[in-house]
């Protein structure tokens, strides 16, 4: 003679124990779905990017955030220095300064900036191994509300060095 409770135990064990493979089977998608992205749609910052717009070199001036370093020959390390000037009326902060890629290195000279303040942001870019149009980012983050993060981009079009 079979009794309900034994019903309702077994019943709940099964449905415990399909719980479990379901969950497992969620976090194995999960699993691939991540890798297929990073596989598949790899972080932009690190790689040549060979489909871009040539600027042409009056160009560099025009805008204060932007550097063209124009054709440059592969393994050279880049330098330049740009101005972040504070026009927030306000005493800003420089809370870090970072890179989209390891290839570039950037600092800060002065942490504090007083209102109209300026500061340099020195760039670092070392070549070796790209070759075409790259394009870089420098990102400077602050304690201002109007601008939290202020973007910098430096470009060159790199020129394979021959081996011989």
């Amino acid at each position: 003679m079979i009794k309900i409770k034994d019903i309702f135990a077994s019943g709940f064990r099964l449905q415990a124990s399909s719980f479990v493979f379901k969950r497992a089977a969620c976090s194995v998608q999960l699993a691939a779905i991540c890798i297929i992205f990073f596989a598949f749609f790899p972080l932009q910052g690190c790689y040549s990017q060979n489909n871009q717009e040539k600027i042409p070199q009056d160009s560099k001036t025009s805008d204060p955030y932007s550097w063209d370093f124009g054709q440059v020959k592969e393994g050279g390390v880049l330098k330049h220095v740009f101005i972040l000037k504070n026009e927030s009326g306000k005493n800003m902060t420089i809370k870090d300064v970072n890179t989209s890629c390891g290839c570039t290195v950037s600092n800060a000279e002065k942490k504090n900036l007083l209102s109209g303040e300026s500061t340099p942001i020195e760039v670092q870019f070392n070549s070796k191994g790209y070759s075409g149009g790259v394009q870089q980012y420098i990102y400077v983050h602050t304690d201002s509300l109007d601008k939290p993060v202020i973007r910098f981009i430096i470009k060159a079009d790199v020129i394979k060095s021959k081996s011989g």
